[in-house]
């Protein structure tokens, strides 16, 4: 427990030191330092006494100083112990830059491939070229420097170096046989870092699938309400023209006369001679009469006096009928359409 809490807190502060080298980076420094302050606050009494102790890696300037004390350490070369230039090559090096500069280092250093050791970063790149820093330090000279190290019982993380500011070039000159191998317990947390990073991004896409979800569902909802709109609405006209057409029937009902009304008058009207063999009420308010009467010439006039038909006329001949000895007749009208308010015809 106590390496697996170690390890984040010394790389973040290792990153404090690095930001620390950077002057324009100074507020972030500070607010970096302020929040390893906070966590390092809220972890329990135990464990910070804990994290107190525990070794951190120093920095090492060559010469080594008469007292420098044991532990981990990284080691500074300063301007004279190394060869630092800038180089250019083909963009193509980038793929196995290293081999390509040992193929070639006697054109940059007076000593063969064998006889130095080197290190190289890309500082910058375009379509075509490379810029290249290479860093040459003499072999033999660097395994002299690392057994002193070593007796005097510095366990070296990485062998940097200084350009003639002072200031510290970022490269390892540590051979990769003789760096340290990342403890079991530095595995674990990368272990842990990986296990965190994949469950944040689980909990990330669960959270995007949830809110996916609630969006889904509210569109389906609103596309619910929508529809149950559409229905009222539906609804609503249908039964606007329902009202519409009752009331339209009993405005219509109100402005004919009855069909008792309208028998009371054919009976006055058309007297007490004549008979009806049929009668037709349509809805469009045209009436049809056919029957019998003996003086069927004069049926027009007497229709006339009916207040509820108009434009009476006959429809074909007046025919004698042999049997009866009366004329056959057949007559067409019009009900009289009356306002709502009006009051009904009387017989």
């Amino acid at each position: 427990m106590k390496a697996l809490l170690n390890t984040p807190l010394k790389r973040l502060a290792d990153l404090v030191a690095g930001l620390a080298r950077h002057r324009h980076l100074s507020r972030v420094r500070g607010g970096v330092r302020a929040w390893l302050d906070e966590l390092h606050g809220l972890l329990p009494a135990a464990v910070r006494s804990r994290l107190i102790a525990v070794q951190t890696v120093q920095r090492v300037s060559w010469p080594l100083p008469a007292k420098a004390a044991p532990g981990c350490a990284t080691l500074m070369l300063p301007p004279a112990e190394v060869m630092a230039q800038t180089i250019s090559l083909p963009a193509a090096a980038s793929a196995d830059l290293l081999r390509v500069i040992a193929f070639e280092i006697d054109r940059y250093t007076p000593f063969g491939a064998d006889q130095v050791h080197f290190t190289a970063r890309i500082t910058q790149r375009t379509a075509q070229r490379l810029s290249v820093q290479l860093v040459v330090v003499e072999r033999e000279r660097l395994m002299q420097m690392i057994e002193h190290c070593r007796e005097a019982g510095l366990a070296l993380q990485a062998i940097d170096a200084l350009d003639a500011h002072g200031d510290a070039l970022g490269i390892d000159l540590l051979p990769p046989e003789l760096r340290p191998t990342p403890s079991r317990a530095k595995r674990t947390h990368r272990v842990l870092l990986l296990t965190f990073a994949v469950l944040t991004i689980a909990l990330m896409l669960s959270l995007l699938e949830r809110r996916q979800t609630l969006v889904e569902r509210m569109t389906q909802a609103v596309a619910e309400q929508r529809h149950g709109m559409a229905g009222l609405e539906a609804s609503r006209r249908e039964l606007t023209d329902t009202q519409g057409a009752a009331g339209y029937l009993a405005r219509l009902k109100t402005s004919r006369p009855t069909l008792t009304v309208l028998l009371t008058e054919l009976s006055h009207c058309l007297g007490d001679d004549t008979w009806l063999e049929q009668l037709e009420v349509r809805d469009s308010g045209d009436i049809n009469l056919s029957g019998q009467s003996p003086q069927a010439s004069a049926l027009i006039n007497r229709v006339r006096e009916c207040q509820s038909l108009q434009d009476a006329r006959f429809q074909g001949v007046i025919q004698p009928d042999p049997q009866s000895g009366k004329d056959r007749f057949a007559l067409a009208a019009q009900l009289r359409q009356e306002a709502p308010d009006a009051p009904p015809p009387q017989p």
